[in-house]
């Protein structure tokens, strides 16, 4: 006889658009209560209306993940309301890529700020509580450049080896009450290479993305991971498009 899942109080960052929007609407449609952060307090806005237009449960909140006080503030005000955190999803990701030889540092710097240090600052704005709770789910958005890596790409790609690297280490050191996921999608539709500034970058990736798959895709894989019982750890799922080799 199967139940209905209790529902959870789960936090996405780069809630925005592509992957985090529809992480944050496949949740809610499943009757979970989502908590959605994103600088661009435009487009939360749309989403929360839309999720609430659809008998879906959210809240909206400015988040920049870069600052580690706001990230703290915003699994607090989450903790402060709700009593809890059942999951936080670290999504938020920027992916301007260039050549090396080109040395766009600020572009560089800027990965490592959104894609490894905002990561960090999700783990440890949550872990305390995870810890005092006795229970948690951290979900780790990656991606393919974790696993190979691609002209352009190399910053990028350290950046999600790092997310990668540090949420297994997480897992790892954490007691079997806190669950670990990482998810590693190939290529998805969404805006992350709209802020590719590299002219050759951007045919490059024309080129690349050329065969790609719905955000909805990896919504649902991040569903099936925070679904599974206390006992089932869902550790990695790479999800990519059958024609991306």
């Amino acid at each position: 006889m199967s139940t209905t899942p209790q529902p959870k109080v789960v936090l996405v960052t780069g809630a925005s658009s592509g992957i985090g929007a529809a992480v944050a609407e496949h949740l809610a449609a499943a009757g979970h209560h989502v908590v959605a952060g994103a600088r661009r307090t435009d487009r939360i806005e749309a989403l929360v209306q839309r999720i609430r237009a659809a008998g879906g449960s959210i809240e909206g909140l400015a988040l920049d993940v870069t600052d580690r006080a706001e990230v703290e503030a915003f699994v607090a005000a989450a903790v402060a309301t709700h009593g809890r955190v059942d999951v936080i999803v670290n999504n938020a990701g920027v992916m301007p890529l260039s050549r090396l030889d080109r040395l766009l540092v600020d572009e560089w710097d800027r990965m490592i700020d959104v894609n490894v240090r905002g990561l960090l600052h999700g783990i440890a704005a949550a872990l305390p509580v995870f810890q005092r709770q006795g229970s948690g789910h951290f979900v780790t958005v990656a991606s393919i450049g974790a696993h190979q890596v691609s002209e352009t790409a190399a910053v990028y790609c350290g950046t999600k080896y790092a997310a990668w690297a540090i949420t297994e280490g997480l897992r790892l050191e954490l007691d079997p009450s806190i669950r670990v996921t990482t998810v590693t999608p190939g290529v998805v539709e969404s805006e992350l290479a709209s802020t590719i500034s590299d002219p050759g970058a951007q045919d490059l990736m024309a080129a690349y993305r050329a065969a790609s798959i719905p955000p909805g895709a990896i919504a649902e894989a991040i569903g099936f991971a925070i679904g599974q019982p206390p006992e089932v750890d869902v550790n990695e799922l790479v999800i990519r498009p059958a024609r991306q080799r």
